[in-house]
């Protein structure tokens, strides 16, 4: 098994971002943990050995294990967005964990590297499943993915819009280097989607693309605007921002930092004032998979984890 340590309550509520992203899992896991502690336990005890060493390091074990998750924050781990669909989408609760894959997508090749792979958990930050399912079988894709994770025992978990307010927002912000940074939507108790700061200094929307590229290490962006005008408040939204460009409208932005932005969408914002950089919907949301597995390798050990 992986062994985990938790903060100290106090670091739990928004001294960490990636934990508050990422406790979740370890929430599943620990519920595991309990589980199957309970029934070395209770076996023990059928066999007369409620005195033997073996038990009291067992009792010590769980007695530490609801210690851990007494100290996780309520909602950490649960959805943020009314639509999403996050967590334990498919598999054991009990499935005992030494090798996780971390992905943006379930994609078919994501599914497929899992299975042969033999990954004891996938976790991704896009959820396969959103809507309701009424059958699971393998004549359309969502059904063939699942029963490739249920038939090789992987247990599949979802960070969506939770990651998003907890933890992608900032991190994003942090490599962009925005200053001053407040939420661009708010969802829940102060907490929201995407970040409105300044830029490091003002520059050309030419240059903001360039920095752009740096801070997620990409190519390639597209732009709409005067690549001469200066910019200096800048939104930044990661994965498709076109719900929540008027946001940025009403906070005066001079540009906007997201993804998968239509040609209509983008030529009507630089109508209203505002510059856009579409960096795409994978460019930014990326890094999920950087943060969260460099988290896991600090709080897990024993476990091997892969992007």
């Amino acid at each position: 098994h992986g062994s985990m340590k938790l903060p100290a309550k106090g670091e739990l509520v928004y001294g960490n971002p990636a934990l508050q992203c990422s406790i979740g899992v370890w929430s599943a896991y620990l519920r595991a943990e309990q589980g199957k502690t309970d029934v070395i336990l209770k076996t023990l005890v059928d066999n007369g050995q409620e005195k033997s060493d073996r038990y009291v390091e067992l009792l010590d074990k769980r007695s530490r294990i609801v210690d851990m998750l007494n100290r996780i924050p309520a909602g950490c781990g649960q959805e943020m967005k009314e639509y999403d669909n996050v967590g334990l989408l498919a598999g054991r609760r009990d499935k005992e964990v030494k090798k996780i894959l971390l992905a943006l997508d379930a994609t078919d090749e994501v599914v497929e590297q899992a299975a042969e792979g033999a990954y004891d958990m996938l976790i991704t930050h896009h959820p396969m499943i959103f809507g309701a399912i009424k059958r699971v079988t393998d004549e359309d894709m969502v059904g063939r993915r699942l029963l490739s994770l249920i038939r090789s025992d992987i247990s599949y978990y979802a960070m969506h819009t939770n990651y998003d307010t907890r933890g992608m927002a900032d991190l994003t912000a942090r490599l962009l280097n925005l200053q001053e940074c407040t939420v661009l939507e708010e969802v829940k108790d102060g907490e929201g989607i995407g970040r409105v700061g300044v830029l490091p200094e003002k520059m050309t929307l030419r240059e903001c693309a360039e920095l752009v590229k740096r801070a997620y290490d990409i190519p390639n962006v597209k732009i709409f605007g005067n690549l001469e005008q200066k910019v200096y408040l800048a939104a930044l939204c990661p994965g498709a921002g076109k719900s929540t460009m008027h946001n940025a409208l009403q906070f005066g932005c001079d540009v906007y930092i997201t993804g998968d932005i239509d040609h209509h969408t983008g030529i009507d914002a630089v109508d209203q004032g505002l510059c856009i950089i579409d960096a795409g919907h994978y460019g930014i949301e990326h890094v999920f998979m950087e943060d969260v597995k460099a988290y896991l390798e600090k709080v897990l050990t024993g476990v091997h984890m892969d992007c």
